[in-house]
């Protein structure tokens, strides 16, 4: 309660802390806008917590997706998620209920075309 060994850490498939690193580039199967970009992001956000989990994690998700890596370091550590994947793909809460996300809202793809 309150101490610091008890708080949640990004733990590997090998068992060792690791810090949450930015996403590895990726490429839609077409050029994608930015604007295509945000809807799916939004139709993604909007529907994840029908899947599973709870909406409270999945918030705290989105905020750590959307944030710099020291803050969504920060944020997933206070939610108490446990992160398999440095680059926050497959993530479990404190019930062991798992939590998947797609590249497209993780990081832009390299076959961006910016809106005017």
């Amino acid at each position: 309660m309150g101490c610091t060994g008890s708080r949640q850490k990004t733990v590997g498939d090998d068992g060792k802390t690791k810090k949450i690193q930015k996403p590895k580039p990726w490429k839609n199967s077409q050029p994608i806008t930015s604007t295509q970009l945000a809807k799916m992001r939004e139709e993604f956000w909007d529907t994840a917590p029908h899947y599973g989990g709870q909406k409270e994690i999945w918030d705290a998700l989105r905020a750590a997706a959307e944030a710099e890596l020291s803050l969504a370091q920060t944020i997933v550590d206070s939610a108490g998620i446990i992160v398999t994947s440095t680059e926050l793909k497959t993530c479990y809460d404190e019930r062991g209920a798992k939590y998947e996300l797609p590249s497209y809202v993780l990081s832009e793809p390299t076959n961006l075309i910016r809106d005017n």
